[in-house]
């Protein structure tokens, strides 16, 4: 029998997430049985999609039930195991939860490689992040050598690596993010050829700078904020153009709906210029997992896709962390350290 501490949804956020939408537990984790294991958390991912679980509405995947562990993927070590496939000292990354300790029977748990990379990139660039970056740029967006992408949340987890498996592919990459700071990251040290900070532009503005930025107009768009990043980005579409969306992180918490672009604007311009625009979620694709850390992870050790990691110390700052992301400020992977990492 173990103690863990973890983190439960208190009460579902009216608009905007606030700190008292989650509650700090102390509970008794259930004896091992036959086929299971138990971890200790070490990295925890916080995640835009985190903030979908928080309501209890149809979606993709249910929602968090009040009173239960916040839902999460993290990286763990197995401290002691009644299943072979997970023995004592493998590190694994799973939804194990914000919590410090978890039971898992081994679904949708993967065993990580110390070797590859740090493990907190098992949740970040060789993990869901990365894949969501690899699949939505090959599979969804079909991104061609000599193409124009714009890549919103340019510096965020995801978008992060797509800018640089775009530029891999020898493509024009304009990213859009939150900051000065955050555009020449995007520039100096992610290969961006242009980033445009949406603090400095209303949306008429913002698309007058793209079209600066993308003369040749835009071939594909990896969409992860929606707002006025999309309707900036619209006009600039080429025909056959393509959309790859994964989020929309401006909308999630109900703000900016009221003055959004209307759909009959956004509809024609599908129409006319004969838009391809495919909604994917990651876990449709995790078959290709494997695919994707043979490409991807030696980029990784050579250092052609480097990553940038936003680290809170500590389960109980995971909501400050969590409402910090959803706002934007995180800047890279927003991960907390939940214990002591023994690589």
């Amino acid at each position: 029998m173990t103690d863990a501490t973890r983190m439960v949804l208190a009460s579902r956020p009216q608009g905007k997430p606030v700190p008292d939408n989650f509650r700090k537990e102390e509970v008794t984790l259930p004896a091992l049985t036959d086929g299971t294991f138990l971890v200790r958390v070490i990295w925890l991912s916080l995640d835009p999609y985190m903030r979908g679980r928080m309501d209890d509405a149809k979606s993709y995947a249910k929602p968090v039930a009040i009173g239960d562990t916040m839902e999460g993927g993290a990286v763990g070590e197995v401290m002691n195991s009644r299943n072979a496939d997970y023995p004592k000292g493998a590190i694994v990354a799973g939804a194990f939860g914000w919590t410090t300790h978890a039971v898992s029977d081994g679904t949708s748990v993967r065993i990580v490689d110390p070797a590859v990379a740090p493990i907190s990139t098992a949740q970040g660039v060789l993990g869901m992040p990365g894949i969501t970056a690899w699949v939505g740029l090959n599979d969804i967006g079909r991104a061609q050598d000599g193409e124009t992408i714009v890549v919103s949340a340019a510096t965020g987890a995801v978008g992060a690596i797509v800018g640089q498996l775009a530029r891999a592919r020898n493509m024009r990459v304009i990213g859009v993010a939150g900051g000065a700071d955050k555009c020449a990251h995007a520039v100096q040290d992610l290969g961006y050829h242009a980033c445009l900070d949406h603090h400095a532009h209303d949306a008429k503005s913002l698309s007058q700078a793209i079209a600066d930025a993308a003369p040749d107009g835009v071939d594909v768009y990896f969409e992860s904020v929606g707002g006025k990043t999309l309707e900036a980005v619209l006009p600039h579409m080429n025909t056959h153009g393509r959309i790859a969306l994964c989020g929309m992180i401006a909308w999630y918490s109900g703000h900016g709906i009221g003055d959004a672009q209307p759909l009959p604007t956004v509809w024609r311009h599908i129409l006319t210029r004969r838009l391809l625009v495919e909604g994917f979620i990651s876990f449709d694709h995790f078959h290709k997992f494997d695919a994707f850390l043979a490409e991807v992870g030696p980029m990784v050790r050579d250092g052609r896709i480097t990553y940038r990691e936003d680290i809170a110390e500590g389960l109980e700052n995971a909501p400050d962390a969590f409402l910090r992301m959803l706002s934007g400020g995180n800047f890279g992977k927003q991960l907390v350290r939940v214990g002591a990492d023994p690589a």
